[in-house]
C-alpha cells in the first residue's frame, strides 16, 4: 500500500540503532559535569552504575511492552494503549517540541564545536556546520530506512572502535605504571549533587528504546525490538563503566573537572596526538547519533498523524524510498530553530532529560496496566523478577525527578510548560477530527 512503511530493519541494524542512540555525546562531555558535582572515584563510578540499573531495567520492562505491541511508534504506542490518546499525544509532542529535536541540537551543536577544535572554523562557523550537519542527516534518512540502518551501523561501529581505543589506553597506563591518576575512595556527598550529577549521566544512557520507534519496519518486531534493547542496552552499560575507569586511570578527579574535553586530554597523557584522534571520534560520534535520531524519532509523529491528532500531512509515505518523509522534515526544522536560539549544551540536556524521564516512567509503569487488563495475551519475552525490576526503574527515576525539578527548575518547568500547552493542541485536532 501506498501509505506503509517497508519492513527489512534486522536485528543487527536494531541493536546498532539502540546503541547508537545511546553512545553519542554523554560519555566524552558530560564526565567533567559530573565530576563537579561528585569530589571522588567512589561516587562518580557509583552514579554511572546507578544509570546502568535505570537503563537495565528500564530495556528489560520495555522489552516485554515491545513483545506485545509491535506497529510503529513505539513509547507513544505503549502509551496510547495504558492511558489513552491525550498522554500519548502528549509524549509525541513533547517528543517533537523537546526530546528529540532538543537531543538533535545538542548533539549537533557538540559535533561542530569538535569539528572547529579540529579546523577552527569560529563562532560562526560554528552554527553553520550544526545546521549543515542536521540537513545532511535529513536527507540520508529520507533515502530510505536501509540506508539509515547502514549509516547506524557504520557510524556505531566506529564510534565503538574509538571507545575500544580510549579502554586501552587506560588499560596499557594501569598495567605498565602500576599505578592510576584517581585515588579510589569515597568521601562525602549530598543526595542533591547525586541527583544532578545523574542528569549527565541519563543523557548518556537515554535512547535505547529509539529500537522500539522502528517495529513496525522491523521482521519479526516481536522477537527482534525486545532483543535489540536489552543487547543494546548491555553493551553501552559495559562501555560506559570501562570508559569511566579509563578517565580515572589516567586523570586525577580534580582535573577530569575541569577539563572541557575530558577524553582528549585522558588520552594526552600517553599519545600526544590523542587529543586530535579523540576529537575526531567525538565529531563522528555526535554526527551518527543525530543521525539514528532523526531516523528514529518521526515514526511518532508518522502513528500520531495516522490516528488523526497531529497535522496529516506529517503520515504522508514517499512514494519510492518509503519513509515518513514531511515528519523527518519537519523534525530536522525544529531541530535547526533549538540549535540556533538555545545557548549551552548543558541547558539543552537537561532540558531534554526530565521530559524524557518523566515520559519513560509512565510508561514502565504501563506493565502493569497491561499485566491486570490483558493476563492472556501473547507475551514473547516477560520481564525478568517482575514485579521488582520494573518498580526499580519506576523508583529510582520518580527520586531523579523530583531532585531535578528542585536543582534545575528552569529546564524543568520549560518542559511542563511546553506539555501543557500540547493539552490545548490536542484538543484542538480533537474538534477539528
Amino acid at each position: 500500500m501506498a501509505n506503509e512503511l517497508n519492513k527489512n530493519l534486522s536485528l543487527s541494524g536494531l541493536t546498532m540503532i539502540a546503541i547508537g542512540s545511546c553512545i553519542g555525546s554523554g560519555i566524552f562531555l558530560t564526565p567533567s559535569e559530573i565530576a563537579t558535582h561528585l569530589p571522588s572515584s567512589g561516587p562518580i563510578l557509583l552514579v554511572w552504575i546507578l544509570g546502568g540499573v535505570i537503563a537495565l531495567t528500564g530495556a528489560l520492562t520495555f522489552a516485554e511492552l515491545g513483545g506485545i505491541f509491535t506497529g510503529t511508534g513505539g513509547v507513544y504506542v505503549y502509551l496510547k494503549e495504558a492511558y489513552g490518546p491525550l498522554v500519548a499525544f502528549l509524549y509525541g509532542w513533547i517528543s517533537f517540541t523537546v526530546i528529540s529535536t532538543g537531543a538533535i541540537a545538542a548533539l549537533m551543536l557538540a559535533f561542530a564545536r569538535y569539528v572547529d577544535y579540529l579546523l577552527h572554523v569560529g563562532s560562526g562557523g560554528v552554527r553553520i556546520i550544526g545546521l549543515a550537519g542536521i540537513v545532511v542527516v535529513t536527507v540520508i534518512n529520507i533515502f530510505g530506512v536501509k540506508l539509515g540502518e547502514y549509516f547506524a551501523k557504520i557510524f556505531t561501529g566506529l564510534k565503538l572502535a574509538g571507545i575500544f581505543f580510549i579502554v586501552a589506553a587506560g588499560a596499557w597506563f594501569f598495567f605498565n605504571s602500576g599505578s592510576i591518576a584517581s585515588s579510589f575512595s569515597v568521601r562525602g556527598f549530598q543526595s542533591s549533587s547525586f541527583a544532578l550529577a545523574l542528569v549527565g549521566v541519563l543523557w548518556s544512557y537515554g535512547g535505547w528504546h529509539h529500537a522500539s520507534y522502528l517495529a513496525g519496519e522491523a521482521v519479526n518486531p516481536e522477537r527482534t525490538v525486545p532483543r535489540a534493547m536489552l543487547l543494546g542496552t548491555i553493551v553501552v552499560v559495559i562501555t560506559y563503566l570501562l570508559t569511566n575507569l579509563s578517565y580515572l586511570f589516567l586523570l586525577p578527579v580534580e582535573d577530569i573537572a575541569g577539563s572541557s574535553a575530558v577524553a582528549a586530554d585522558a588520552v594526552g597523557v600517553i599519545f600526544q596526538k590523542g587529543g586530535v584522534f579523540v576529537a575526531l571520534l567525538i565529531a563522528i560520534s555526535t554526527f551518527g547519533t543525530a543521525g539514528i535520531y532523526t531516523l528514529s524519532a518521526p515514526r511518532i509523529y508518522f502513528a500520531m498523524a495516522n490516528d488523526g491528532i497531529f497535522f496529516k500531512q506529517l503520515s504522508k509515505v514517499h512514494p519510492r524510498w518509503k519513509t515518513p518523509v514531511n515528519a523527518i522534515i519537519a523534525q530536522s526544522v525544529w531541530a535547526i530553530v533549538l540549535l540556533i536560539f538555545w545557548s549551552t549544551f548543558e541547558n539543552l540536556i537537561s532540558y531534554v532529560v526530565f521530559m524524557d524521564i518523566l515520559f519513560m516512567t509512565l510508561a514502565g509503569t504501563s506493565i502493569f496496566i497491561f499485566r491486570k487488563k490483558h493476563p492472556g495475551v501473547n507475551r514473547p519475552y516477560r520481564v525478568f523478577a517482575y514485579p521488582l525490576t520494573p518498580l526499580i526503574f519506576i523508583t529510582i527515576s520518580v527520586w531523579f525527578l523530583a531532585f531535578t525539578l528542585a536543582g534545575k527548575p528552569a529546564q524543568a518547568w520549560a518542559g511542563i510548560a511546553m506539555a501543557a500547552a500540547g493539552v490545548l493542541i490536542y484538543y484542538f485536532f480533537k474538534k477539528k477530527n
